[in-house]
């Protein structure tokens, strides 16, 4: 069994090693779900392939961003070096980008990443049926459920093991991105799990209107503004020391621990940690543990926890009365002084500290952190290079950090120590490097111009929007070159809860009507086939991301009583869920969740026999006018829609934590006001407003979409609210301006 490290320089890199890693790996330039301060560059990856080659251990890539159209044409350039290169493995999130990978870079291995939400045995199968050697599974599995995964697959597993735990499945969470178009799932996450949050009070009942002015969705009572208040979605990092064994037991290929982010400290601490319980015997697993844990503690994380190993409802994932924070923490500082240029901070140390120490700070009254390198401390009014714990000790703050601290007290945590070692690319390993990578762009040449023809073929140029006038301008028609007027024609979906809208006589006209696939809506099939007669063949039934194996074989019969039944359309949750209809004569459709945002990912999804594809929900109006420009051109067949209305989840989580209040809406310390939900087993943050972009429709439908969704899952669709909607369908009246999601903005 491995153990993979992280590394986000050549400092980590060195410690893995030196610590007793098996393997490493680090972040593809440009294509990887990590802001690091700056990616590795390819002579910096070259040299540390050639030195784990030296020593045998291993050396994977993760090239595991979403894509967009216009990053295509780069991207091929990094996949020809890369190649050259010989990692062990890529790790892939975009299905673009595999698509890529195995039809013009065979020759690099194709490895899952864990935000393809890889969390069944189907869902494994699937992938490993489409040339993947490794599948990094969701990280809420239990170790029962991975054992069956192992059990009942023939690829290769790997398991996070250790590091921070994202509160939403990693790949379908949206929060970040509804904050200002920072996607997780492109390596911009703001953490707004982190963050404090307070339950607010009731305000009446009901379900959010199309408005965004209702209440409660019903839920607990009680409480008001700063009644449980609390980072009530920080989840604890995850320590998965005692599951090691089981894991081994199980056939888990690799244990990974995460982190590439993370300083050259904390990964020789931890890889110290699991290194010393890999290789101890059964008989001495109880000191090893013991010293293991310690080696943790000094590693300057989170608040450790078992994750979901032992149990898919862990009773330690959040403590909500901790901010979350890594590192050690070394007190409170009251209050921020100014004398001269310096601000200076008073905190009575809980730790030893050094000048060169890493810290951050965190500001309780806005929940922003501020981290920094440690230039300059007094003891006693006079200037120290180090302090003991218990000392009194005034910390010298940057000037942004100083400023923004005085507004109330401060919470200090030591996140990395002072070191003197560096670690450099020597001049021979620089030469034999530069001399490699010329060799291969020399001989890749002719084979990516080929390759980008191919791949980057445009039917014709769309204008580009600069973002600086999209900030302007954002009431005016927008219009591609060269493109004709918008067609008039298209259809409008209509996604919903449950079977209640179905009964109503509807103020505007459905082209299908999108039923989530649950026990209540299935149970209802055949009064739906009587009540709408030959209106049924409009029905679609959407299944949903997440079918954990316990649930499949129910799924699998609801499915098949559907198609008995007469029905015919169906929409993914999970491109996985294809396997479903295999030889079925059916309609596929894929819902956002698929997370399309260029035409190779397309592609892709076209070639399991679907239809239909929602874009990217998160994708602004200059990537969705390229990527539509790219679908048509390389799949012109492909029926192309969007998700235009509705509060989809933010957040979509497995754990529901004593603390949650569900039916209630919680508030950030900005004002930002959203809602909590348990649907179907799973646990959903929505936002109070639902995003429109209804006022936009002809410029969408002119771009060459040919249905557009309203969501009023989880919205209430009384008669007023029905109403309104229908007046925004059609444009009409006057109503409040709704959020546009990523639209008007810039996806990062």
């Amino acid at each position: 069994m491995e153990l993979l490290a992280p590394a986000g320089n050549l400092e980590s890199f060195q410690a893995a090693l030196d610590h007793g890693a098996d393997a490493v790996y680090v972040g593809a330039p440009g294509v990887n779900a990590r802001n690091l301060a700056r990616d590795l560059s390819l002579v910096e990856i070259a040299v540390m392939i050639g030195r784990c080659r030296e020593l045998g251990r291993k050396f994977y890539l993760a090239a595991n961003s979403l894509v967009r159209e216009e990053e295509l044409f780069s991207v091929l350039q990094t996949l020809g070096q890369l190649e050259a290169l010989a990692p062990d493995g890529l790790i892939v999130q975009d299905l673009g980008l595999a698509r890529l990978i195995r039809n013009y870079f065979p020759a690099l291995p194709l490895h899952a990443s864990t935000l393809m939400a890889a969390h069944s045995v189907e869902s494994v199968r699937y992938l490993a049926g489409q040339g993947f050697e490794r599948v990094v599974l969701a990280r809420e599995l239990t170790l029962a459920e991975i054992d069956r995964i192992c059990a009942q697959t023939e690829v290769e597993i790997e398991i996070f093991v250790h590091g921070a735990m994202c509160f939403s499945f990693s790949g379908l969470c949206l929060f970040s991105s509804s904050l200002g178009g920072k996607s997780g799932l492109r390596g911009r996450c703001v953490q707004p799990c982190r963050r404090l949050y307070a339950w607010q009070k009731r305000s009446g009942g009901g379900k959010t209107g199309a408005g965004g002015k209702g209440g409660s969705r019903g839920g607990n009572t009680g409480g008001g503004k700063g009644a449980g208040q609390g980072y009530l979605f920080s989840m604890n990092d995850l320590e998965g020391l005692e599951a090691v064994p089981g894991l081994r037991a199980s056939g888990v290929a690799s244990l990974k621990i995460e982190g590439r982010l993370r300083p050259a400290n904390y990964v020789a601490q931890v890889v110290r940690a699991y290194r010393l319980v890999m290789d101890c015997q059964e008989q001495d697993m109880k000191p090893a543990l013991a010293e293991a844990r310690h080696l943790i503690e000094r590693a300057m994380s989170r608040k450790t926890a078992s994750g979901y190993f032992f149990s898919p409802q862990p009773a330690e994932a959040i403590t909500p009365h901790h901010s979350g924070n890594m590192g050690l923490h070394l007190g409170r500082m009251g209050s921020v002084r100014q004398r001269g240029e310096q601000f200076w901070g008073k905190v009575q140390l809980k730790e030893d500290l050094m000048v060169g120490d890493r810290l951050r700070l965190h500001i309780e009254s806005t929940g922003d952190r501020h981290a920094f390198t440690l230039k300059e401390m007094e003891v006693e009014s006079r200037p120290v290079q180090e302090a003991r714990a218990g000392s009194p000790a005034f910390l010298g703050l940057p000037g942004v950090v100083g400023q923004a601290g005085t507004s109330g007290p401060i919470e200090v945590y030591q996140v990395d120590v002072a070191t003197t070692r560096q670690v450099s690319v020597s001049k021979a390993e620089r030469t034999a490097a530069d001399e490699l990578l010329a060799r291969a762009g020399h001989d890749l040449a002719p084979r990516l111009g080929m390759i980008r023809a191919e791949v980057c073929a445009r039917t014709s140029e769309a204008e580009v929007v600069p973002e600086t006038v999209l900030g302007k301008s954002q009431k005016r028609p927008f219009r591609a070159k060269g493109r004709p007027q918008p067609h008039k024609s298209f259809e409008l979906w209509l996604r919903m809860d449950s079977t209640q809208l179905l009964k109503q006589q509807l103020p505007f006209t459905v082209g299908r009507y999108l039923l989530n696939l649950t026990r209540q809506n299935v149970a209802r099939s055949g009064e739906i086939k009587r009540q709408m007669g030959a209106e049924v063949r409009k029905i679609v039934w959407c299944l949903p991301p997440i079918i954990f194996d316990q649930e499949f074989g129910r799924v699998r019969k609801q499915v098949q009583v559907l198609i008995r039944s007469g029905f015919r359309l169906f929409q993914l949750g999970h491109i996985s869920q294809a396997r479903l209809f295999h030889r079925e004569k059916v309609s596929l459709s894929t819902d956002y969740t698929v997370s399309v945002l260029n035409s190779q990912s397309a592609a892709w999804v076209q070639g399991q026999g679907v239809g239909e594809v929602q874009l990217s929900i998160e994708s602004d109006r200059a990537a969705l006018t390229t990527m539509v420009q790219g679908v048509r051109a390389v799949c012109p067949g492909l029926r192309l829609g969007l998700t235009v209305y509705g509060a989809p989840p933010l957040f979509l989580a497995r754990v529901s934590a004593p603390h949650f209040q569900f039916g209630r809406s919680f508030e950030s310390p900005k004002g930002e006001r959203y809602h909590l939900e348990r649907r179907d087993s799973l646990t959903a943050a929505l936002s109070e407003r639902p995003f429109s972009l209804l006022p936009y429709t002809a410029e969408l439908v002119g771009l060459g979409l040919q249905y557009l969704v309203v969501d009023l899952c989880g919205l209430a669709t009384g008669r007023k609210e029905i109403e309104e909607l229908a007046a925004r369908v059609k444009n009409s009246g006057h109503f409040a301006r709704l959020p546009t999601f990523n639209y008007l903005g810039l996806l990062q």
